[in-house]
């Protein structure tokens, strides 16, 4: 059997044997306790600023919500995205291929996962964050244009930078459990996704041209700037009476907060260096995104 065939037959046995049904798996009208974070308080943006130094403990709670209910929305956005780059990598392909089958078993995932965070947010009373318009756009033509590199590699630096913060949160028992329930489902289930995506795009680069590399290597680089510059949504300081425009410069020149983001991403940025995609024009970027 062909490696790629083995790849997704295996994650197609493991899929049908550990699936979640957030429906039924996590109780949306239990609780949320008074007091208890949303994410760890070091994770936070605005954490070790003279900013979060000015916020009494309540208002630090609240900030943890509005962040988390952000990465949630973005979240969404890139899983939705995500599918509409699946489905134009399947569009073609033979559908009684474990690839395809795999694949098409993902986007079903990444169906649940969307309405899980999105009930998440929900309950959490907080608003769905968008990206700025200017990612979006990149994210339509992203959605219209992507190839193999360029769908699997943007794959994989929005999972393992939300899959490195989940990770944590889903062991932390002073968050909020709705928040480790949530973090404990999406982990398990993206793991497989992260280990097809890594299949794939490994097969991608070493079949592609040098010019098709250098185009997918700045491509690339400007989805990495546009995950790490959406995660926190400037309009959640306004939940706990701060300026957003102010508020999200201190975060965005805190050490801190680029340390959160170099750690969230460090597995996948090795990643794409060792495949050869962070390199020339595209580490300044790399560096813009906060993930050098």
């Amino acid at each position: 059997m062909h490696p790629r065939e083995a790849t997704a037959a295996r994650l197609l046995k493991i899929s049908a044997g550990n699936a979640y049904d957030p429906e039924v798996d996590i109780d949306w009208d239990a609780p949320q306790p008074a007091g208890l974070m949303y994410a760890p308080p070091e994770r936070l943006s605005l954490f070790g600023t003279p900013l979060w130094d000015t916020l009494t403990p309540a208002q630090r709670v609240e900030l943890s919500k509005h962040e988390v209910a952000s990465i949630a929305s973005i979240g969404i956005w890139f899983e939705v995205l995500l599918m509409r780059m699946l489905l134009r990598h399947v569009t073609g392909l033979d559908p009684r291929s474990a690839h395809v089958q795999y694949a098409l078993t993902e986007i079903g995932d990444e169906c649940r996962h969307s309405i899980m965070f999105g009930r998440m947010i929900s309950a959490f009373g907080a608003p769905a964050y968008q990206p700025a318009a200017v990612h979006r756009a990149l994210g339509r033509y992203l959605g219209a244009t992507a190839g193999g590199i360029q769908t699997f590699a943007a794959a994989l630096i929005a999972e393992e930078i939300l899959d490195a913060l989940q990770r944590e949160a889903m062991a932390d028992d002073s968050l909020q459990p709705l928040v480790r329930m949530v973090s404990r489902i999406h982990v398990v289930e993206e793991a497989r996704h992260i280990k097809f995506a890594r299949d794939e795009l490994a097969r991608q680069v070493a079949g592609s041209s040098k010019p098709r590399r250098w185009y997918c290597q700045v491509v690339v680089a400007r989805a990495a700037y546009t995950v790490t510059h959406s995660l926190i949504n400037p309009r959640a300081y306004a939940a706990v009476g701060l300026d957003p425009a102010h508020a999200g410069a201190v975060a965005w020149a805190n050490p801190r907060f680029r340390e959160t983001l170099r750690w969230a991403g460090s597995r996948v940025t090795t990643y794409l260096q060792e495949l050869g995609l962070v390199e020339g024009p595209a580490r300044p970027v790399w560096r813009a995104a906060a993930l050098l």
